[in-house]
């Protein structure tokens, strides 16, 4: 066994420094939209996480500051989907101008307003559930009314600020 030093507790946790260090974990990306106002509204987040099968939750969280996180959460429902491997593109457009976010692409409404992309790896269809404030963000717990999936390919993986697929 090997004696590590310990952690610098006094030491600036600067927020450059803390995206990098947070950035070294991959995660999945989801988009998450709804039609509010007569049109489809969303972002993509790579925050998403199973939180409980019952009741069924689960939960992506969001930054205080964001401008469309307001319209969304006031639909009665959200729709959620896994991006995958090859959505790197769409990713980047959900991140992008909020008027051009679903330009082009293939997307199903339901009757209660959830938006999903028709060629996700999974779609939920969900309402809020309970929001907790964390800090710059919001952490948003979601419930599920309906899932469709499909294993068709590898997921959008993202990891220190870029997209990579998983290794077969």
């Amino acid at each position: 066994m090997s004696i590590v030093p310990s952690l610098t507790t006094n030491q600036d946790l600067d927020p450059k420094r803390l995206r990098e260090a947070f950035g070294v974990f991959p995660t999945g990306v989801v988009a998450v939209a709804a039609e509010v106002d007569g049109r489809v509204t969303g972002l993509a987040a790579s925050s998403f996480t199973s939180v409980s099968l019952d009741p069924p939750l689960v939960s992506f969280s969001i930054a205080t500051a964001s401008k469309t996180w307001p319209d969304l959460r006031r639909a009665a429902r959200l729709g959620l989907t896994v991006l995958a491997a090859h959505h790197g593109a769409v990713c980047r457009q959900l991140a992008g101008d909020p008027a051009r976010r679903f330009e082009g692409l293939a997307v199903s409404v339901s009757d209660l307003g959830a938006a999903t992309l028709d060629d996700g790896l999974a779609r939920f269809d969900c309402s809020v559930f309970q929001e907790v404030a964390a800090g710059d963000h919001v952490i948003v717990l979601l419930r599920l009314h309906a899932v469709e999936h499909a294993d068709t390919a590898g997921p959008l993986v993202f990891h220190r600020s870029g997209f990579s697929r998983l290794a077969d």
